[in-house]
């Protein structure tokens, strides 16, 4: 099948798309459950009642993995922000209002992947932390209690499609059910790429409407950096990383 030119490209798959569908094609070194695995979960977002796209198939197209699913028009809310920055504190408004729509949704562990579990894997599997680090930061994951929510894991301005006042949220893969307050520590560690100010907005907007403190979403900063160390996205600042690490746990 010739696809053409992909609209996007990330760090495990290309997205094209025919029509009004979304190709989804996955990097060939994944593992051949890869595409089952996030459009289950996609699957489930979608069954709780939250603005995703709807899968049509997994399947396989020119020998890779591949999700077809329902084309999303309109702009990332990324792009009209930073296109906008005057308007900076509506869209983080409108961020803050999905995500806490999200995490409105209990979920018990044996329905979707425990976030402890992958923190856990993530941080054992860092060949940028050292093992006394590495210890330190199990330990702390270990002792946070908390009432396990939907949490999406990987939550941005540019995982949300604006069209029509509809934010359509994209990207679930690594959505499980774990602390909210650490799902907020990622995108404010997420945005601070972008800009430290903005990230400090969002915080501020987030706790503000939740009634979270910003101590209590900060416990998780050590342990959230250890596990990103872990994905070697090239974006990624690793000695950024290193930093909040040592700052919270020496």
């Amino acid at each position: 099948m010739n696809l053409g030119n992909p609209i996007a490209n990330g760090n495990t798959a290309e997205l094209y798309r025919i029509d009004n569908k979304i190709v989804k094609m996955f990097k060939e070194h994944l593992p051949h459950t890869e595409s089952l695995y996030e459009a289950k979960k996609q699957e489930f977002a979608y069954l709780c009642g939250l603005d995703v796209p709807k899968i049509y198939e997994v399947t396989e197209i020119n020998g890779r993995q591949a999700i077809l699913m329902e084309y999303i028009k309109g702009q990332t809310v990324g792009n009209l922000l930073i296109n906008n920055m005057e308007l900076a504190e509506h869209y983080l408004n409108v961020c803050v209002n999905v995500q806490m729509k999200i995490h409105n949704v209990a979920v018990e562990s044996d329905l979707l992947e425990p976030m402890s579990e992958k923190l856990q894997r993530q941080i054992k599997s860092g060949k940028n932390l050292n093992e006394l680090q590495k210890n330190i930061l199990l330990r702390r994951l270990d002792s946070i209690q908390f009432e396990s929510r939907l949490c999406h894991g990987d939550f941005h301005p540019y995982n949300l499609i604006l069209s029509n006042d509809k934010v359509t949220i994209i990207d679930w893969v690594d959505s499980s059910a774990g602390d909210i307050r650490a799902d907020v520590y990622r995108t404010y560690l997420l945005i601070s790429q972008l800009s430290l100010e903005l990230a400090k907005m969002y915080l501020c907007t987030y706790c503000k409407k939740s009634g979270l403190s910003q101590d209590e979403v900060f416990q998780w900063a050590p342990i959230i950096a250890g596990a990103r160390l872990s994905e070697n996205v090239s974006s990624e600042n690793k000695d950024r990383l290193k930093k909040i690490i040592i700052e919270h746990c020496y």
